[in-house]
């Protein structure tokens, strides 16, 4: 009895200690209210309001005449240089010399800051949203309304280089985790009025700014009122990259194929809106998301447009071989191995028969073995820092394929295929359309080791039904194949050369679908003929 009572004496005092905790937590009613003509009643509603934030700074300024002001700005979110020289220096010094009998909002901001950007607010949660977002309030005695300062800075990564995408032709700058950063961007290479800019706000402690960018005149406006709908219906605690609202938003969630195209790329998104397709801009996060998306979109790369076509031709028809093999190729040697011998040519029958001689396990855990070491080397390589991480992978393959070899536990074409497997999987261009293709790989070598042949069919058979049912908002994933589109066939399977593309691809752009003027294919100079 003494132990439960002292259990409860504790649990209750934990309660009261938790209690002050709650109640800042939980938003007060006040902040639905008008801000008051009292200063100080204001700052008082505002301090409880931010009661234990420390990097909330309250900066109370006596301007000409004696009347009081208050400033409110979180350190680290606002630029202050910015803040000293066009508000602070202009609030001190320059307010007297204007000759103002009567100190209001509207002169202030007319008259005294020299700042491109000041709003207007008169409610709390106002006030409060826009401290938290990175702009400056500030609140004078004897007026219910505030000035936003757009002050918005702190330390951010500068434009580099994406990591996640390699430029080998092109514009060397990525995206960064700054919003305005990012749409700034895309406007230095899309100068048009018909790109328009969405704001919204998702999440509902994180507050995070997202913007849906489209060509209007260009993207379906159904689609882009669908994608609308589906941002507007998120109700989440927070959004911290944009992997939560592809998560939220895609057709299928169930699908182990991606429904929306991640990049951090400017070009490649100012070239997929002038395609008539839509980006999500989330702040917090360089990678973009673009849709509607489809299948053979995620086995191309922004360099295919700026090399010759003839050459990325070429390339694309060996991404499609290497994306079967990276597919195909380790149940179609567990089939062949097991089921059907008799498939291979005596020699090479012979070779594999004398390699796998020794091996105690069937060809499907012998395949399981490498495959899940090989997941498990290329994870490595990913987490570990970069100079490190490189030479874990490149050694730990050698040494682990060949002391599997020589310890009879693997056979040596089984690591051959293995290797040519993951090789083939790094020519896909799209991370997470590599992901879903070497998780597909796994069922299909179950399939092969229990049906042989006829299981690999199976699976590809499934797979196909699965895409061809599959949506990115609306769009089939094998539009330009399936259904049937001739005019998108020029930049599917290989490339035709930019005079040959004069029309918008049909499946994202029902309306302006004309891109270039005809007659442009190149003609020989006049001296030739």
């Amino acid at each position: 009895m003494e132990k439960r009572l002292r259990f409860w004496r504790k649990k209750s005092k934990q309660q009261e200690t938790m209690a002050p905790l709650k109640e800042a937590i939980e938003p007060s009613e006040t902040m639905d209210n008008n801000l008051s003509k009292e200063l100080k009643t204001n700052q008082q509603v505002l301090k409880d309001t931010f009661r234990n934030c420390s990097d909330i700074i309250f900066r109370e300024l006596t301007l000409d005449d004696g009347v009081d002001a208050l400033l409110i700005f979180v350190d680290g979110m606002v630029k202050s240089a910015e803040i000293h020289e066009n508000a602070l220096q202009p609030l001190l010094f320059k307010l007297a010399k204007t000759g103002v009998s009567d100190i209001t909002p509207d002169i202030v901001e007319d008259s005294v800051l020299s700042l491109s950007q000041v709003s207007h607010v008169n409610l709390y949660s106002e006030v409060v949203e826009n401290v938290l977002t990175g702009n400056a309030t500030l609140l004078i005695n004897g007026y219910s309304e505030a000035l936003v300062l757009n002050v918005r800075g702190g330390t951010r990564r500068s434009v580099e280089e994406p990591e996640t995408e390699k430029v080998i032709r092109g514009p060397r700058e990525g995206f960064t985790e700054n919003l305005r950063t990012n749409t700034g961007l895309i406007r230095f290479k899309v100068k048009s009025p018909r790109l328009k800019t969405v704001a919204m706000t998702i999440g509902e402690h994180t507050r995070t700014n997202v913007v849906l960018a489209y060509m209007e005149g260009i993207a379906d406006s159904k689609v882009i009122d669908e994608v609308k709908n589906r941002l507007e219906s998120i109700h989440i605690d927070g959004v911290l990259e944009s992997a939560y609202i592809e998560e939220l938003i895609e057709d299928q969630p169930y699908s182990p194929f991606p429904q929306l195209q991640n990049t951090e790329r400017p070009d490649t998104v100012a070239a997929q809106l002038l395609e008539g397709r839509f980006a999500i801009f989330v702040d917090g996060t360089p990678f973009v998301l673009l849709g509607p998306i489809t299948f053979w979109q995620m086995l191309q790369a922004s360099d295919d447009y700026y090399e010759r076509y003839m050459m990325v031709s070429l390339i694309r028809l060996f991404r499609y071989l290497f994306l079967n093999l990276a597919l195909f190729l380790p149940a179609l040697y567990i089939a062949v191995t097991t089921f059907h011998q008799d498939m291979l040519p005596t020699s090479l029958l012979l070779s594999v028969a004398a390699a796998r001689e020794t091996i105690p396990f069937p060809a499907i855990v012998e395949a399981l073995i490498m495959e899940v070491s090989f997941e498990a080397l290329r994870e490595a390589g990913i987490r570990l820092p970069k100079g490190v991480g490189q030479t874990v992978s490149i050694l730990g393959a050698i040494v682990i394929g060949q002391a599997a070899v020589q310890a009879g536990i693997v056979s040596a074409p089984m690591v051959i295929v293995v290797a040519m497997t993951g090789i083939a999987s790094f020519t896909i261009p799209r991370y997470n359309q590599a992901i879903a293709i070497r998780l597909l790989r796994f069922p299909l070598m179950f399939l092969a080791a229990t049906f042989g042949l006829l299981g690999i069919v199976l699976g590809f058979v499934w797979i196909a039904v699965h895409l061809c049912n599959l949506r990115s908002f609306g769009v089939p994933y094998l539009s330009g194949v399936a259904p049937l589109k001739t005019d998108e066939l020029k930049d599917i399977f290989v490339r035709a050369p930019w005079w040959k593309m004069e029309l918008r691809p049909t499946s994202f752009s029902h309306r302006d679908r004309k891109r270039m003027g005809k007659q442009m294919k190149p003609s020989p100079p006049r001296s030739a003929r």
